[in-house]
């Protein structure tokens, strides 16, 4: 292992001569395999691609037969590119000379990396114009997408690399080709506020499409603020409608409230889009009507007419809550944005100390989330763990700045309630589906979510009612009934048991493992001998945590837990109990005082050799626990 990291640490740092003195007298075998061995994800001719270190590269390729197609892990602007072939590092660092020296050996120039990048997309990605010419005139495809559906065309558009979007345009790039959320070169256009690649598009054939949530390039445009692009399309009737006129100014103020902070210019975009609706007397656009008032909107209405708009202007948290009104009128409900700024506007309000306000708003937007998307979106999620932090922050000490808030039982419990939900329906989406890893990160994601909001539950404990504890309790038993568990096999009075659910998001939420938790999940039904996919109980999980809690330990133990099963490694709880930090020297418990008889007969059992065939089928997987 130390050959391989000189010679890692070699390559990645161009030393030409180190490597040369390391590898020129070792076998062929040896130098083979140290150059494609992988350090960190990478291989070294990766990393001297992804460097530029040409004379590393050329030595690596001719003198030890380095495969110029072996892909690796790299990092580009903090993200982790998985998957990375030479060419793809040579062509996103804009080293040319490597390209060239990798074209010449014949490499892939189509070769993607583990999200189907291209070499090509990278060099468009940071606008390497000579390598993407390069590239293309030597075999690479314009058309090849990522796995999101995003051609190169796209890419450069969005980053707004006017000579690489000719160029591909020249060699025949399709200008109005659809990602798979349905959008095209000009939505990235309008994302970016690239106006002189988006004349460029049009002069070129390129419409004005609707993308999967119904939005065009110049409702883009609104969202993102660039008044660049939507005051030259507003200016272009024949491409665009009056009722998308309207639509664009109507949300480009909801933006200048939102993003900008600009109330004055939102009411000058706003009475901009009220004279457009009326400027046709045989044409008139009224705006719909709504007989429902949101109480989260705190029951503001749309403004009407001039006079309405130029009142707001003495309220502007009634402006705040029209901007909200407007957005989700023309979007819609299931745009990400809908739901991002009624949450961005209940945080602000957090902020403030008004902390109702913000569970009102955070509330509405999360009703919105569960009744528009799918189980297990990172959409949902995203609301669920910020109401967790929210919570536990509110319910922590140390509130320095703002007085100590009171925190309601029927908030806490009616997220909870939601992620309860999120959980049983995502456990049903997961059972019918096959196996596939992100679903399971989701599902697991959104469970420990709900173990955090159950264990603040607990800390009103004390204060609650009869029936709230009832309640409670029933709500418990629907998450156990369903039988969760997380992509480890792990059910919830595991995550009860370990420290992960500890560190969900930036901040921390509870301590784990809990007592009152631990108590409430036996109490409705946890089995205390369950396994994870790893053989571990939740005795095991107890004792690889840092925070060892002996209450925790005999809670366990006295609704059943058996000290002696054995995990996938053979391993018992009384072994790894012993090498904990916290109790090598003071042993919690005289442990063997709670082996039972059954317990040591399944262990002699166990070491009778073919057991099997003298135990009764009901029998041999408890023995072969112990």
């Amino acid at each position: 292992m130390e050959f391989i990291n000189v010679v890692f640490n070699a390559a990645r740092d161009g030393k030409l001569r180190r490597l040369k003195v390391f590898l020129d007298r070792r076998p062929k075998d040896e130098v083979r395999l140290l150059v494609s061995t992988r350090t960190s994800g990478a291989t070294p001719l990766v990393m001297a691609c992804r460097n530029g270190h040409r004379d590393v590269a050329e030595y690596l390729l001719e003198r030890c037969a380095a495969d110029p197609e072996q892909v690796g892990s790299v990092i580009f602007d903090g993200e982790t590119i998985e998957g990375a072939p030479p060419l793809w590092c040579a062509a996103a660092a804009g080293h040319a000379d490597i390209v060239h020296l990798l074209v010449a050996r014949g490499v892939n120039v189509n070769a993607t990396t583990r999200t189907h990048s291209t070499p090509l997309r990278a060099a468009c990605f940071d606008g390497h114009h000579e390598i993407a010419r390069f590239l293309v005139e030597h075999g690479a495809n314009i058309e090849i997408a990522n796995r999101h559906g995003h051609t190169c065309l796209m890419i450069s558009c969005y980053k707004g690399h006017m000579n690489i979007t000719q160029f591909l345009v020249e060699r025949g790039a399709r200008v109005n080709r659809r990602s798979i959320k349905g959008n095209t070169a000009l939505h990235d256009c309008a994302e970016s506020g690239s106006l002189s690649i988006m004349t460029f598009l049009i002069q070129n054939h390129a419409k004005l499409e609707r993308d999967s949530y119904g939005m065009t390039p110049l409702l883009a445009a609104a969202v993102c603020g660039h008044t660049n692009i939507v005051e030259y399309l507003l200016a272009r009737p024949d491409l665009v409608s009056r009722q998308e006129m309207v639509d664009a100014l109507e949300l480009l103020g909801a933006t200048y409230v939102d993003k900008k902070n600009d109330l004055i210019a939102a009411i000058k975009y706003w009475k901009r889009a009220l004279d457009k609706r009326f400027e046709d007397p045989l044409r008139q656009l009224p705006k719909p009507h709504s007989a429902e008032l949101r109480p989260a909107y705190e029951n503001v209405s749309e403004a009407l007419t001039h006079h309405e708009l130029d009142d707001l202007i003495s309220d502007p948290d009634e402006m705040r809550m029209q901007a909200l009104i407007v957005r989700e009128r023309i979007l819609g409900p299931a745009h990400p944005d809908t739901s991002y700024y009624i949450r961005y506007r209940g945080a602000v309000y957090a902020d403030t100390g008004n902390f109702q306000r913000c569970i009102q708003l955070w509330m509405y937007a999360l009703n919105m989330q569960q009744h528009i998307l799918e189980p297990l979106s990172p959409l949902t999620q995203s609301s669920l763990l910020s109401f967790a932090e929210l919570f536990s922050f509110m319910l922590s000490e140390g509130r320095n700045r703002l007085p100590a808030p009171q925190v309601p039982f029927d908030d806490i419990f009616q997220v909870f309630m939601r992620a309860v939900r999120e959980v049983v329906q995502g456990q049903e989406l997961v059972a019918r589906q096959p196996l596939v890893d992100r679903e399971y990160s989701y599902f697991t994601r959104t469970l420990t979510i709900a173990m955090n909001l159950l264990c603040l539950l607990t800390r009103l404990e004390e204060r609650l009612t009869a029936g709230q504890l009832a309640e409670l309790r029933q709500l418990v038993y629907e998450l156990q009934r369903c039988r969760p568990l997380t992509r480890t096999g792990q059910t919830p009075l595991h995550v009860a048991c370990t420290g992960d659910a500890a560190t969900m998001g930036r901040y921390p939420i509870c301590a784990f493992p809990s007592l009152p938790v631990v108590d409430l999940l036996l109490e409705t039904g946890s089995d205390p001998n369950a396994r994870d996919h790893a053989g571990n109980t939740p005795l095991h999980a107890l004792a690889a945590n840092k925070s060892f809690r002996s209450d925790v330990m005999r809670a366990l133990i006295e609704a059943g837990a058996h000290v002696d099963t054995v995990n996938g490694e053979r391993r018992t709880f009384s072994e790894l109990i012993r090498k904990h930090p916290l109790c090598s020297k003071h042993p919690p418990l005289q442990l063997h005082r709670h082996l039972t008889l059954e317990c040591l007969a399944a262990r002699a059992v166990s070491r009778v050799p073919a057991y099997a065939a003298h135990v009764p089928p009901h029998l041999r997987h408890f023995v072969s626990t112990h």
